[in-house]
């Protein structure tokens, strides 16, 4: 039995002249005078005649036809009048169509570089465009090593970079946050200079940092401490299946200082009376506490699984794997709206606290890691995660359902909020962190192949298929949330015009954009922070879509951040107001930058055999890790077996 084709017949359009559509008029004509009743009809006078009362009679009867048919804005009373006489005429042209049969419309075969309406790009890129795109990718690069020289040359061994002021700053419990999160990008960029200095600083100071310091959150340092130490043990050959460093120390040693400070994290677990862990660990006495309001994030306590997950592996002790995952089968249990869920949890009784929900900060990566670490764990024999991705499922139902809406006037499609939980008004308010939402979804839908292929072995569903295009409308908007402003750059948090709300005079700043009654940026929400989400998401859309557009899309904000936001004396800083020119600076380059919005970039602008999304899992600080196959041991731990 032959494979269905990789689209839909009725989504391709015939441009090809050979398949393009004739009209009724033309099928009669071109039968009369094409066939053998040509030649017969013009040898006589009677017959000659008889051919052109026949054309003049069928002329009348379409002029007929269409002068009967309602137009869209007749009245309804005008509607149900002609409707009898239109229903007459139109059967007589079923007969006469039923007389005349035509061939078959075939689909065209598309040129190498085409792409059709079904979303999916045949084809590769030409030289030329390869060419392009590997010189684009080499721009990437020279951002990166010009952000890592300002932070080598002020800042090295602190958290964050403050460019404008040329030192400094522990904002992430001084740790040392950017050379653990730039690492891997190094590595992916074959840097190895970048790489033999981090990996130095790693091995000589982050042992005793890990046991002098006070303080630091839960979630940002598993996910960009201890997701960095884990994704440079593994491409730098931990796990023997790549090697992506030639310099810098042992994957061992990275793995040795990721158990030692993730048994310093586990206090937050085994301090707390629940599955929820605590907020905050005093990492030299490894001990932990609950905010200071008492509460824990849903999505940082959501999003700590892949990470300890990914130590259970390597390390071979299941102890990481087995509390993090407590906490999914701890919300399993409790109550959603559609699948959705608050974004505060108390640690003291395990419920919900409050009814807001939404996508944005506390509440996104929750949604983002439900598919992940079921793409990350489902090929485990017995281990039963199915509840995972069912979770998902309903889930990305509930945000279609209850927060998806359109723009007015243009019909761009966003992700509001409910302030109020199920019974409270929407907000038509969207965080750029939204924007991490595209990929996600794009990901759960092929689970990492390409679209062509996924549809060619028939493994979309329905909901599959809603949840793509949804992706692509949404990332449309993300980019639109960019070229709406006067810097190309997008604010922290736009709201959106509808029916039931608006505020004149808040727009991006570049009248030039088709979308500036659409979107609107309050004052106390135009800064940008360098982030990675809408990148992220472009990145993975183009691989699983091949749509060169999105390529496009991280071009053109690339250039804005090289345009605004690059320090001369090394670094790129954060901005205060992306609708003004020139826009004034705010003194800070996030860890984020280096370690995820150039590295989607330089991703997205490269081979897609580099890092492939059926292989590997990115966390959200955008550290991949392998996807392997596992098994149990005896005790309940468990190793790795190989590559899927």
């Amino acid at each position: 039995m032959s494979k269905s084709l990789p689209y839909s017949v009725k989504d391709v359009h015939y441009d090809n002249a050979k398949f393009r559509h004739r009209s009724f008029f033309k099928v009669i004509t071109q039968t009369l005078f094409t066939s053998d009743m040509k030649r017969e009809c013009v040898s006589c006078s009677a017959g000659k005649f008889l051919g052109l009362f026949m054309i003049f009679g069928l002329a009348c009867l379409m002029l007929t036809h269409a002068s009967k048919t309602p137009s869209a804005t007749d009245g309804l009373s005008k509607g149900l009048e002609t409707n009898e006489e239109h229903k007459v005429v139109t059967d007589v042209g079923v007969r006469f169509k039923k007389l005349l049969r035509r061939a078959p419309r075939l689909p065209p075969r598309l040129s190498g570089n085409e792409k059709v309406s079904s979303g999916i790009f045949t084809g590769k890129p030409n030289e030329h465009d390869e060419e392009k795109w590997k010189a684009r990718q080499r721009n990437v690069k020279e951002a990166f090593i010009h952000a890592w020289s300002g932070y080598k040359k002020f800042a090295m061994g602190y958290d964050e970079l403050l460019p404008l002021s040329m030192q400094g700053f522990d904002g992430l419990g001084g740790l040392g946050a950017t050379v653990v999160d730039s690492l891997d990008t190094a590595m992916i960029m074959g840097l190895e200079e970048v790489v033999s200095e981090a990996g130095s600083w790693i091995e000589s100071n982050l042992l005793e940092r890990i046991s002098q310091k006070g303080d630091v959150n839960l979630f940002e340092t598993t996910i960009r401490v201890l997701g960095g130490l884990l994704s440079a043990y593994h491409l730098s050959g931990g796990d023997q299946d790549m090697n992506l460093a030639n310099t810098g120390p042992k994957p061992t040693i990275y793995l040795e200082i990721a158990k030692n400070l993730a048994d310093r994290l586990l206090s937050a677990f085994t301090s707390s009376p629940t599955p929820i862990p605590y907020s905050d660990v005093l990492l030299k006495n490894s001990s932990a506490h609950p905010a200071h309001n008492l509460l824990s994030s849903t999505s940082e306590v959501s999003t700590l699984q892949l990470e300890f997950n990914y130590l259970s592996a390597i390390s071979g002790d299941p102890k990481y794997k087995t509390e993090g995952m407590k906490v999914f089968a701890h919300f399993k249990t409790l109550p959603k709206v559609e699948g959705l869920v608050p974004i505060y949890i108390s640690p003291h009784s395990g419920e919900f606290i409050g009814q807001e929900i939404r996508l944005g900060s506390r509440g996104d990566s929750y949604y983002e890691y439900l598919i992940k670490v079921w793409l990350q764990l489902r090929s485990i024999q017995d281990g039963n995660f199915t509840y995972l991705y069912d979770m998902y499922e309903e889930a990305m139902r509930g945000v279609r359902h209850l927060l998806v809406q359109k723009t007015i006037p243009n019909e761009l499609v966003f992700v509001g909020e409910l302030p109020g939980g199920s019974k409270g008004s929407f907000s038509p308010k969207m965080d750029h962190l939204v924007c991490f939402l595209p990929g996600t979804l794009a990901l759960g839908a092929t689970k990492g192949i390409t679209k062509e292929k996924a549809m060619k072995d028939n493994l979309l569903t329905i909901e599959d298929f809603e949840n793509l295009k949804l992706a692509e409308d949404l990332a449309k908007t993300c980019f639109e949330m960019y070229s709406v402003t006067s810097t190309g750059l997008a604010p922290e948090i736009a709201y959106f015009h509808t029916k039931d709300f608006y505020e004149d005079g808040l727009g991006g700043g570049n009248q030039s954009s088709e979308y500036v009654n659409d979107i609107i940026i309050k004052f106390n929400d135009r800064h940008n922070l360098l982030r990675p989400e809408t990148v992220e998401s472009l990145f993975v859309l183009y691989r699983i879509t091949q749509d060169p557009k999105y390529r496009e899309w991280g071009w053109q904000i690339f250039q804005s951040f090289e345009k605004y936001t690059k320090v001369d004396s090394g670094g790129y800083t954060s901005l205060n107001d992306v609708t003004t020119l020139p826009p004034q600076r705010r003194d800070k380059m996030e860890t984020f930058f280096l370690g995820e919005t150039l590295k989607y970039l330089y991703l997205l602008f490269g081979d897609s055999s580099v890092i492939p999304l059926d292989k590997f899992v990115f966390n959200t600080e955008a550290h991949p890790f392998p996807i392997k196959d596992a098994i149990y041991l005896e005790g309940g731990s468990y190793m790795m077996k190989g590559t899927m």
